[in-house]
């Protein structure tokens, strides 16, 4: 199947269609690092009132939810499993650099797996890559500085490629289902990575930037306990109206196949507030860190400002740390918010 397709019927998406963020994203850091601007974390006297409704009631599933929503990933069944070190890609002095495998219920999902050198088992992390145009994107490809930056570290980094992308299955429907198939395959790598002789099953955590951050928050409220830590650089909104207005609205084939399955989010606001982590944040049981720019032109601050809001307001753990000056990608902080990063997984046993 041609990768630019969404699914029969439709014509070829534009890049601009994404969920987020571009290749751009996760480019190598300057050669020459400036000063890092300092940052606190979020108090709960700094922060507003929330402005989603994530304090009302998780809606309770039923014994058929709609199959697009996050009560069909929380009833669902997973099992990853089948992970296999396909070749090795490269070896350095830290860690060895494998092609990898995995199942996704009936899916294969393919990735990259570093493995450090030292001896483990390790703890692990499973990292959520932004957008790339799946018609571009190659096996591993963005998270390249936190791949080799976490590996480094002593962290197997299990980066996954999503379905649709690189060397994994095609799923016709991945767009017309709002890419909710992109937490199922995060799902069954986290399940697939606790098979591992190298891996520590009880010392999982998450990292994802951009889409992946959404990602990120689905897989928190579908399976909580999955994983003991969850971190999120710039992420897109945990309120999928945001996303979908902000990127998908004006891409007339899909956004007019999406309307037409589900409606308008103004005439059917129970299918939209049923796609949207943020009514969800009840059930979050792991901590949650988010690093965000002040500068982000992409994904603006305040959609996180207000994903703290609702979490903080659900009673969870959640730290926000932010970057004056600091667009989409990071540069100058980002090795301060990589050091935050490994302090808070270490923190909380990860």
């Amino acid at each position: 199947m041609n990768r630019r397709m969404a699914w029969a019927g439709v014509a070829a998406l534009a890049t601009t269609a994404a969920v987020a963020c571009t290749s751009d994203d996760d480019a190598a850091p300057p050669a020459s690092t400036p000063s890092v601007a300092t940052s606190t974390p979020a108090t709960p006297s700094a922060v507003s009132s929330p402005t989603r409704s994530s304090a009302a009631p998780t809606p309770t599933p039923t014994a058929a939810p709609h199959p697009v929503s996050l009560q069909a990933l929380i009833a669902k069944k997973y099992d990853g499993r089948n992970l296999r070190l396909v070749r090795v890609l490269a070896r350095n002095a830290a860690y060895t650099r494998y092609h990898v495998t995995y199942s996704s219920g009936r899916l294969t999902i393919s990735g990259i797996m570093n493995v450090p050198t030292t001896p483990g088992p390790h703890p692990a992390l499973v990292l959520n890559h932004g957008y790339i145009d799946p018609a571009v994107y190659t096996n591993g490809r963005g998270l390249m500085r936190e791949q080799d930056y976490l590996a480094r570290r002593g962290y197997v980094v299990l980066h996954t490629d999503y379905r649709n992308h690189a060397q994994s299955t095609d799923d016709a429907r991945a767009e017309l289902n709002l890419r909710l198939g992109y937490t199922e395959d995060v799902i069954n790598a986290v399940l697939a990575l606790r098979t591992s002789q190298y891996v520590d099953p009880e010392r999982i955590g998450l990292l994802g930037r951009s889409m992946g951050g959404g990602i990120t928050y689905n897989v928190l409220v579908a399976q909580p306990g999955l994983v003991k830590a969850g971190v999120v650089f710039a992420p897109v909104s945990s309120d999928t109206v945001d996303n979908f207005n902000r990127w998908t609205r004006d891409e007339r084939p899909v956004a007019t196949a999406i309307v037409g399955a589900y409606g308008e989010p103004a005439r059917n606001p129970t299918f939209w507030r049923n796609v949207s982590p943020v009514n969800f944040f009840d059930r979050v049981t792991e901590p949650v860190l988010i690093h965000h720019g002040t500068s982000d032109s992409t994904c603006p601050i305040s959609w996180s400002r207000e994903t703290l809001a609702a979490l903080k307001a659900a009673g969870k753990d959640a730290t926000m740390y932010t970057y004056p000056g600091e667009e989409h990608a990071f540069g100058p902080a980002w090795p301060t918010s990589m050091a935050r990063t490994v302090a808070f997984l270490k923190q909380h046993g990860v």
